[in-house]
């Protein structure tokens, strides 16, 4: 059995009344020899406190280099550093959360309620197999739960305590505790297989419209396990550390003047590979761009027309109303409205004009439905129809106040999907490059028109994936690995 030894900031916090241990201070662990060349050992640090490039976080950090297994691990301090880093883990514990606290008898009178895990172990036995849960996936000797009742019950926040914080009944749990943890045989955990490339997924926890949700974004980790790549979740926070990746997936809406064009030139000019790459991203998420290019390659499209503050008034000659105005860069729905008259085009085409010295001008082709057609490495991935939001003559229903309506979906195999919407997709994503785009098609008595290509395609669980099922994150991330085995020669 390994030993134990317990490290603490200061003496002190180590109470003669806890169970019999070797404690050890910080500053001795950290500098002296005879705690370098120990072998067969696992260190619980205890120190103050685990703040980055602290004393706690550097005995966790030279304890791994000098291969003590060690409670918290860095992985682990790092992932309770902030929500948006334990989140997702967290996520997939809320349904046993419900199970277990409704079983508890906590109903909706207390919409708040926290819980200690110490070494594992709960006070509550009808929770315990909620603590240990946790206590595996954030293995830190003192942690603080607080689950809310939000609709359902779910954990809100994880946070490491500290020995010295504790109040008297938390001190005389923690010592139980601690005597239960030291009558159970550690068992090191497996040794991971280490990861063949390392993939950053950039994305926005804020962003109302995110392109994939917490869901999907948790099935891209699993799919990553399974591959061998090890992904992690970065913000815009994260640049600095972007060159410590072989691959991003940029999982954010992306625009030009934005951080999330800086993050793809960044990791192009780290020769990482990169969906979407600043090329593509260039290219779709500027509609007037899209526009030409597609008219140019005979794609057909809705009648279109780039429009500058003289040309406004020739736009009903050859276009008849309702006409659909779009900015730019728009996305989502955003950015487009529809003029029924020439006052409305007047007054919407001013406003736009605020922002962009060119708008674009579209025939209006009303259907119940678009589809959106993934496509990835120039082959059809996925096939779904939006529909229109209700009582609503778009997807999105944009509110005044921000709020939004969407409207329903339905996914269907790429081999059930007409093969004239499927083709014509393809012809217009292959124009912007080989990466995953989605491409947006009407399709009526009169035929298929291709409306835009989206150079970041919602991936999110329940729809686009509603077929494929984790074959679809297994997919887009095999094309990461296939094309660095490709640049190592693999």
């Amino acid at each position: 059995m390994a030993k134990q030894l317990f490290v603490v900031e200061n003496l002190d916090d180590w109470r003669a009344d806890f169970p019999e241990s070797s404690v050890v201070h910080v500053d001795a662990y950290l500098t002296q020899d005879e705690y370098l060349n120990m072998r067969d050992v696992q260190v619980i640090n205890l120190c103050r406190g685990y703040r980055y490039l602290s004393v706690g976080y550097y005995c966790s950090l030279l304890a791994e280099a000098r291969r003590h297994r060690v409670l918290p691990t860095v992985k682990t301090i790092l992932d309770l550093s902030s929500k948006a880093m334990y989140g997702l883990d967290a996520e997939t514990l809320d349904a046993l959360v419900e199970r277990r606290m409704l079983r508890a008898g906590h109903d909706a009178e207390q919409t708040t309620f926290f819980m200690d895990i110490f070494f594992g172990h709960c006070q509550q036995e009808e929770l315990q197999d909620v603590a240990r849960q946790i206590f595996e996936t954030f293995a830190c000797p003192l942690l603080q739960v607080e689950f809310q009742l939000q609709g359902r019950w779910r954990i809100n926040t994880i946070k490491a305590l500290t020995l010295n914080k504790l109040n008297p009944p938390q001190l005389a749990w923690f010592s139980e505790a601690l005597g239960r943890y030291q009558r159970t045989r550690w068992r090191s955990p497996k040794p991971r297989t280490p990861a063949r490339y390392d993939l950053a997924i950039l994305y926005d926890p804020a962003d109302p419209l995110p392109p994939s949700d917490a869901r999907a974004l948790n099935n891209f980790v699993k799919a990553g396990k399974k591959l061998g790549v090890s992904v992690d979740l970065i913000q815009r926070k994260d640049y600095s550390r972007l060159a410590e990746y072989d691959a991003l997936l940029i999982r954010d809406t992306t625009r030009i003047n934005h951080y999330t064009y800086r993050f793809a030139k960044k990791a192009e000019s780290e020769d990482m590979v990169v969906m979407d790459d600043p090329t593509s991203i260039l290219r779709c998420t500027n509609k007037v761009y899209l526009a030409e290019l597609l008219r140019t390659n005979k794609i057909p499209t809705p009648k279109t027309m780039i429009l500058n503050k003289q040309k406004i008034q020739d736009v009903a000659r050859l276009i008849d109303y309702p006409i659909v105005l779009k900015i730019p860069d728009g996305s989502f729905s955003r950015g487009v409205s529809k003029a029924e008259n020439r006052e409305q085009l007047n007054e919407i085409a001013l406003n736009l004009f605020k922002d962009s010295e060119l708008i674009l001008a579209q025939e209006f082709l009303y259907t119940a439905y678009d589809w959106r057609i993934g496509i990835l490495n120039r082959e059809p991935l996925f096939a779904c129809q939006y529909f229109m939001s209700k009582s609503h003559w778009q997807i999105v229903n944009h509110g005044p106040s921000g709020r939004f309506t969407e409207g329903g979906f339905k996914t269907l195999p790429v081999s059930e999907a007409p093969a004239e919407v499927v083709s014509v997709a393809v012809k217009a994503a292959n124009l912007i490059g080989d990466g995953f785009y989605g491409v947006d098609v009407k399709q009526n008595d009169s035929g298929v028109f291709v409306i835009e290509v989206n150079d970041n395609p919602n991936v999110e669980a329940g729809v686009e994936d509603a077929c494929l099922k984790s074959e679809l994150y297994e997919r887009l991330l095999g094309e990461f690995v296939r094309r660095l085995d490709q640049r190592r020669g693999v």
